[in-house]
């Protein structure tokens, strides 16, 4: 595989264009910060709240910008994705901002409220077998017969540029952040928050966090080459895509490291946030959280950014 070379992949003025693109589409989430939490981790943490988002997750805001992107004939014939169900809504939300039709295809195993979702947002939901060749197989199956247009799940540039603006607006409101510290699943959000960041601070770190049952991506910023994810059994149903060969090149350039957190913990820092800062937050939002309880990372004493990427859980099927 060759890598597409990062610097030409996505830049601060691709985000900035995006941002403006997107504005009229999203919310400005807001950034909330907790004393309690401050005194238990022994730092100063700024949560960047992305559960707030329109769908519920940052998603809408890469959607919309690939989406809001697409010329009037390639708009005509809708687009299609695959998604386990924040992608799928944000696309679903998007499509019908630009009054166009939409088709995505879940795994079976998707949460029922993410279904729920995609569907409320009028999309067109097609099942599959729990697997990415499935996923793939079905969306290229939809694509033949309608002519849509594919938006990737993460491994679209356009798509990145729109996560990227999770980090524009997080350092425009707190500039003076030591590091940011992103959840990682097929790297797309995590790129993009790294492009941004680092372009607009030169002494910021960008940490991505995973859960250690799923942590593929990890293994392949120190290996130097993706290693496929497989098929996970964490709870972060957000993160068990492996990463793409775009968002792994930014990954590469960009990111400073990325650590990873138990399951158990990362349970333990869903109800934390619950709790304390009494918003509700996913488990693949609250590994960001997680990966601080368990001091993966040194923060003592610093200002630390936290994008709790998204708030679509399952209420049937709380983990505790």
């Amino acid at each position: 595989m060759v890598e597409p070379p990062a610097a030409s992949l996505l830049t601060l003025a691709d985000i900035r264009a995006a941002h403006a693109r997107i504005a009229p589409f999203v919310h400005r989430t807001p950034i909330l910060t907790s004393s309690s939490l401050d005194a238990l981790l022994g730092a100063r943490l700024f949560f960047k709240c992305e559960n707030f988002q329109k769908v519920g997750a940052f998603k809408a805001r890469g959607a919309h910008n690939a989406v809001m992107s697409l010329d009037e004939a390639q708009a005509r014939r809708g687009v299609v994705t695959h998604s386990s169900g924040n992608h799928g809504a944000a696309v679903a939300l998007a499509a019908r901002n630009r009054g166009i039709a939409a088709f995505v295809v879940m795994p079976e195993t998707a949460a029922a409220v993410k279904k729920a979702a995609v569907a409320r947002y009028g999309a067109q939901v097609t099942l599959c077998a729990a697997t990415l060749a499935a996923r793939e197989s079905t969306a290229q199956r939809i694509m033949n017969a309608t002519g849509a247009h594919f938006v990737h799940p993460y491994n679209d540039v356009r798509v990145m540029a729109g996560q990227g603006t999770t980090a524009l607006e997080l350092l425009e409101d707190q500039p003076d952040l030591d590091v940011i510290v992103c959840p990682v699943g097929g790297g797309g959000h995590l790129g993009g928050v790294a492009v941004a960041a680092k372009a607009l601070s030169g002494r910021i770190r960008v940490v991505g966090a995973e859960p250690a049952l799923a942590d593929d991506a990890r293994r392949s910023l120190r290996s130097g080459t993706i290693v496929a994810a497989g098929d996970p059994p964490t709870i972060c149903d957000g993160l068990r895509s492996s990463l793409g060969d775009r968002s792994f090149a930014l990954i590469r350039a960009h990111v400073d490291d990325i650590v990873t957190a138990r399951e158990e913990t990362i349970i333990t820092a869903m109800r934390l946030v619950w709790e304390i800062l009494k918003i509700l937050i996913e488990p693949s939002a609250a590994v960001a959280v997680a990966v601080l309880l368990e001091r993966a990372l040194p923060i003592s004493a610093q200002r630390v950014g936290v994008i709790l990427s998204g708030g679509n859980v399952d209420l049937d099927r709380l983990p505790w």
